[in-house]
């Protein structure tokens, strides 16, 4: 892969705006009060062994990751220099899991850990920041078939859709082979989603491989606390403003806030949100929106807006179409959509309308097969990721639901 000097800028131009969907951007953040009145910096003792020695940098030095067809590569952020590669073979996801550091590859036989190497320290009122070479490692989540990966408040659940078990651990011992963890099955294995709330409790998804048709909220004991049947095609999951968090169905979605869980239908009889942003910075979650069930692919040219407050769901006309994979948010929780035209569209959640549009690459066409990259975009190469793999299985998936996202 060549990255020009044109290419450059232009990918640029996303992170600054906060979307390099789908790249996975990671920065050095400083968190905690960890090494307060000490008059030594906090040693980097997330940094790997001897073998791999962190440098210390003058600041923090974000790290993108991509993939693509056979491999990973992960990027310096300011320079789109590369500063790691490594082969693997199959269709590959990258996840964040929220630490600034690590990201969850989804490949065959589960979740393998990616070292990114660029992490903060905290010492006090200031960070000290450090880099290493980036690391494949060899500490994976065993999964059939290695679905969503949530981070929420410091933890991570993951869905293998194989068996449709649950694991949760804390984001910080990601890279440790012997965390602790909390474990979950559901009856039976769908492609599902579940999230880790702060008291401890956890949404979950139910559903079975022919059909996914709402969720369940377990306690921190895994009781039961609430349910909803009214989810057909239970898809993506958001948390939004004062942890209310929304799942996705094929005629509107369901919020859970508060201890219940309320169902705000479509305007249309099937009016699929399937693929969701939330913001911490907003009770409104963007959303995508489908209207053609037979559709082989459905360019959309509508966006969603659900108000977790209100419980009111409200669509917003966009000038281009988009895809499922175009959604992100602001630094300030506005809407950011990566149009097919070559614009991020920006959405006020509040005013539920488009405020602005910014150029950053030429105009491009979602593939019918979502697997393929987009054409014919000049940074095409460099913003794709990798579907999940299916273990087992050397061409991608075709399915309706891996088309649909």
């Amino acid at each position: 892969m060549k990255l020009t000097a044109r290419t450059r800028s232009q990918a640029r131009t996303l992170v600054a705006l906060g979307l390099v969907l789908p790249l996975t951007a990671l920065a050095a953040c400083s968190s905690g009060e960890a090494g307060a009145g000490s008059d030594e910096p906090a040693s980097p003792a997330t940094s790997e062994a001897a073998e791999n020695p962190a440098t210390e940098e003058a600041t923090y030095t974000p790290r993108i990751a991509i993939t693509y067809d056979g491999g990973i590569q992960v990027l310096d952020a300011g320079t789109l220099d590369s500063v790691g590669e490594f082969e693997l073979d199959g269709f590959n996801r990258l996840n964040d899991v929220g630490d600034g550091r690590h990201l969850l590859v989804s490949t065959t036989g589960g979740f393998q850990v990616l070292d990114a190497a660029a992490w903060a320290e905290p010492h006090g009122d200031h960070s000290h920041y450090y880099t290493a070479e980036p690391q494949l490692t060899d500490v994976k989540f065993d999964a059939e078939i290695p679905g969503h990966v949530v981070p929420h408040e410091g933890r991570v659940a993951l869905f293998d859709d194989g068996t449709g078990e649950v694991t949760v651990f804390d984001a910080s011992e990601v890279a440790d082979p012997e965390r602790e963890t909390r474990s979950f099955a559901t009856p039976e294995a769908h492609h599902g989603v579940a999230i880790e709330l702060h008291d401890g409790s956890l949404v979950v998804s139910e559903g079975t491989e022919d059909a996914r048709t709402g969720i369940r909220v377990l306690d921190k004991d895994d009781k039961e606390i609430a349910s909803s049947d009214e989810c057909p095609g239970v898809h993506g999951e958001a948390v939004a403003a004062d942890e209310a968090v929304l799942i996705g169905c094929e005629n509107g979605v369901l919020i859970y806030k508060d201890g219940k869980i309320t169902k705000v239908d479509s305007p249309d009889s099937y009016g699929r949100v399937g693929n969701q942003a939330g913001s911490e910075e907003s009770g409104v979650v963007l959303g995508d929106y489908k209207v053609d069930e037979d559709a082989e692919l459905e360019r959309p040219e509508r966006i969603s807006l659900t108000d977790t407050e209100t419980g009111e769901l409200t669509l917003v006309d966009l000038p281009s179409s988009y895809t499922f994979r175009s959604l992100a948010r602001g630094t300030d929780g506005e809407g950011l959509v990566l149009g097919t035209d070559g614009q991020i569209h920006v959405i006020d959640p509040e005013k539920k309308k488009l405020v602005k549009s910014i150029p950053v690459i030429d105009e491009w066409e979602e593939p019918i097969e979502w697997q393929t990259p987009a054409r014919r975009s000049s940074c095409s190469t460099a913003r794709r990721t990798s579907p999940t793999p299916r273990p087992g299985r050397s061409t991608p998936w075709t399915s309706r639901r891996a088309r649909s996202g």
